[in-house]
């Protein structure tokens, strides 16, 4: 299979020549990375132009500065790096973030994944970052003889990043088959975009797969930006992708709950409250959102 990778990138010189060496090492090598970079005032640019010259199936694609929202921004930015190559020619688009180091056969293992399973519809591995809770002198550290190819872990330096469950596809390493990429309409610019496409894919059948055996690394813990501002976005998210209030309630009690906060609950009621925009969904769509939803609420409960 034919894979494209788009990667959006804005200031990245820390972190992007870490993930082109580990893709330009890859065992599989059918594939063409478009490299995004949106409007970066650091060396990003200069990094990956220097970069691309050694190898042809690397490309840069510059944009100027783009309005900065979460979830949003990185969407029109890989959108702008679909439109720059004929996407439809490929069998398999990826997603990847420029702060991800991807073991030597990451790609290899992902089409075998394809080529094995045809309802397959969207697969990756699982995403780690450094263990700092066990290793705190490691924080914000870059050691220099450090090999970042080496994936034995054998000291435990790095920790699955446990944001949601193994099971999940998370949204800095997505590879979408084709047709399933299709029968979602692409992605959808908003907060919550990388559980909303899931959500699309099941409702044409496509199976989601990650490999437990496989992960990469992640340079910097997700999200680290909106931390104070989370139940704030999380009442967005689930207007975004469809809720009803009570199904909103439900889940936010569910957050709330999980991080021992009341105030949370609130906050991300009082958020979802507020939405206004028309949802970027059909009706269908919600539709089947919500019944997928009640269904998994009601089997938690054994019914």
């Amino acid at each position: 299979m034919k894979l494209l990778i788009i990667i959006p990138a804005h200031n990245e010189e820390n972190n992007i020549s870490l993930c082109l060496e580990s893709l330009k090492s890859q065992s599989f090598q059918d594939f063409v990375c478009v490299i995004v970079n949106d409007g970066s005032t650091d060396k990003t640019a200069e990094i990956v132009e220097n970069f691309k010259l050694q190898t042809s199936n690397f490309k840069l694609e510059n944009l100027q500065i783009s309005e900065h929202q979460p979830g949003a921004k990185v969407v029109r930015t890989f959108i702008k790096g679909l439109e720059s190559v004929d996407w439809k020619s490929f069998d398999v688009i990826c997603k990847y973030d420029a702060d991800i180091v991807f073991p030597q056969n990451y790609l290899e293992k992902v089409n075998q994944i394809f080529e094995s399973y045809p309802k397959a519809g969207i697969v990756s591995g699982l995403v780690y970052i450094r263990n700092y809770k066990q290793n705190p002198e490691i924080k914000n550290l870059r050691n220099p003889n450090e090999n970042w190819s080496d994936f034995s872990n054998k000291n435990h330096d790095w920790v699955f990043e446990n944001l949601s469950s193994k099971n999940h596809v998370r949204g800095p390493i997505k590879a979408y088959r084709k047709e399933c990429f299709e029968d979602m309409n692409g992605l959808r610019a908003v907060l919550g975009w990388d559980n909303l496409d899931i959500l699309l894919a099941k409702k044409s059948n496509w199976e989601i797969v990650t490999i437990k055996d496989l992960w990469v690394k992640h340079l910097r813990p997700t999200a680290y930006k909106y931390k104070d501002q989370k139940a704030e976005k999380l009442g967005q998210y689930f207007y975004n992708i469809g809720l009803s209030l009570p199904l909103a309630m439900i889940s936010s009690a569910k957050s709330s709950f999980k991080n021992r906060s009341a105030k949370e609950f609130f906050i991300t009621i009082n958020s979802f409250l507020r939405q206004k925009d028309k949802r970027n969904l059909s009706k269908k769509e919600i539709r089947f959102i919500r019944n997928l939803r009640w269904k998994e609420f009601f089997k938690n409960f054994g019914l």
